[in-house]
Parts: C-alpha cells; sequence; structure tokens
C-alpha cells in the first residue's frame, strides 16, 4: 500500500507546491501590465484536477504499481520540470498576456505550441494506468480534452491578438 501512498503524495504535494508560486507568478504578470484572458472556465480546471487527484486517493491505495506506467509517468515528470523551468516566472495556471513580452519559443516550446497542456494531459491519463485504473484514465482525460479545447482556443485567440 504504501508505494501507491508515496506516489500520490508527491503528485500532491508537487501541485500544492506549483499553487503558491502559479499565484506569485500570477500577480507578477498583472502588475507588469499583463491582463487575464478567459478566465471562467479556469474553476472548471481546479475543479477536475481536484476531482481527478481525490478519485486516485479514493481508489488506489493497496493497488500494485505498474512499473512500465510508473516509468512513463517519470519521463512525463522530466517534461513537466522543462515546461516549468523553460517558463520561469512566466509560468502560471491562468492565461495572462503581457503587452510587448515575447513569445517563449525554446525548451520544449521550439516543437509545440503548448508543451504543459500535453503534460497535463498525458499525467492525467498515465498516472491512472500506473495503479491498473483505465477507466479513471479514460473518464478524466475525455473531461480534461473538453476543457482544454476551450482553453487552448482560448490562449490561442489571446495569442494571436498578442502578436499583431
Amino acid at each position: 500500500m504504501w508505494p501507491a501512498i508515496a506516489l500520490l503524495a508527491f503528485v500532491t504535494l508537487q501541485r500544492l507546491v506549483e499553487l503558491p508560486i502559479a499565484r506569485a507568478n500570477t500577480v507578477r504578470l498583472l502588475a507588469a501590465g499583463g491582463r487575464e484572458v478567459a478566465p471562467r472556465h479556469y474553476p472548471l480546471i481546479v475543479a477536475l484536477h481536484a476531482a481527478w487527484l481525490a478519485t486516485l486517493w479514493w481508489l488506489a491505495p493497496g493497488l500494485p504499481l505498474h512499473l512500465g506506467f510508473l516509468g512513463l509517468f517519470v519521463l512525463i515528470e522530466v517534461a513537466r520540470i522543462w515546461v516549468l523551468r523553460t517558463l520561469g516566472p512566466r509560468w502560471t495556471t491562468r492565461i495572462i498576456v503581457v503587452p510587448g513580452e515575447q513569445l517563449v519559443a525554446r525548451g520544449p516550446y521550439r516543437f509545440v505550441d503548448h508543451p504543459n497542456y500535453l503534460v497535463v494531459a498525458a499525467e492525467i491519463a498515465v498516472l491512472p494506468m500506473v495503479f491498473g485504473l483505465w477507466q479513471v484514465a479514460l473518464v478524466f482525460s475525455i473531461l480534461n480534452a473538453a476543457i482544454l479545447a476551450v482553453r487552448v482556443s482560448a490562449e490561442n485567440s489571446a495569442l494571436e491578438s498578442h502578436r499583431r
């Protein structure tokens, strides 16, 4: 039981540490003249992530870990660190556009437009699979895809207007 609890504690702690960092970055970006775009869907993102973690805490303790999926999850976490380090003080959980700022075009952003969303989608799908919970992976991946469709569209619109 302890390996499952340790992994879930790691992911939960990771999220709890990231929230104040994202909040501080948001405050700094807004103070620099940034504006938040499309904030109405944000509570849905928070609710989805909280429900995903709560579901895993409810179902996963006591289940064996599938090492192949665990290895994949570790690689996803390495990608997560790469994204966060690339964005640095510009990383936030909200869509903030700062006039005059250039878009990040280094690190994983050289290869894809929204690497953070790819990482999050992979986490939502793979972590439940570490415990053999394919139903949880499926349900939350579908819900996440629906929310991300709204978010990516809003972010792309904001970034396009920022480029002009």
